[in-house]
């Protein structure tokens, strides 16, 4: 392969990882099962909503946007793109004091329900799931 083969090739490459990169992180990651289950962007399963209610009672919205979108705290829409699911969980469950993040190993409703919570930021990471209000799929 000559030099300017090569350079198209790589070229190509890179289009084509950057186009994927604006899909959602479930269809990106072919095989992968998402955590959620989402229907019409707002209908989600009931481990989900649980994660939802789970955001929404412990006022995450305060640091991290009404739309995970980041204020004080970051992005979660971002940080989910990369944060494993164990990383994620340190950190909610551990806290980072020195950037503002409390930990939340003492509450019972963080503790009981991390991986709805988890589940319920990736589905908005991944932009399965809409902001807003959220319903139970057949309810």
């Amino acid at each position: 392969m000559n030099r300017i083969t090569k350079i198209a090739a790589g070229s190509a490459v890179c289009a084509f990882m950057v186009a994927l990169s604006g899909l959602p992180s479930a269809v990106a990651a072919a095989g992968d099962t998402p955590p959620y289950k989402v229907a019409e962007g707002n209908k989600v399963d009931a481990q989900t909503l649980s994660g939802w209610k789970t955001w929404r009672a412990m006022a995450c919205e305060r640091c991290h946007g009404a739309a995970q979108e980041g204020m004080v705290g970051p992005s979660l829409v971002n940080s989910l793109k990369v944060l494993s699911k164990d990383e994620f969980k340190a950190t909610v469950l551990k806290g980072r004091i020195e950037k503002g993040m409390p930990n939340f190993d003492t509450s019972k409703m963080v503790s009981e329900n991390i991986d709805n919570l988890y589940a319920y930021l990736k589905g908005r990471s991944d932009g399965a799931i809409q902001p807003g209000r959220l319903q139970e799929i057949g309810k």
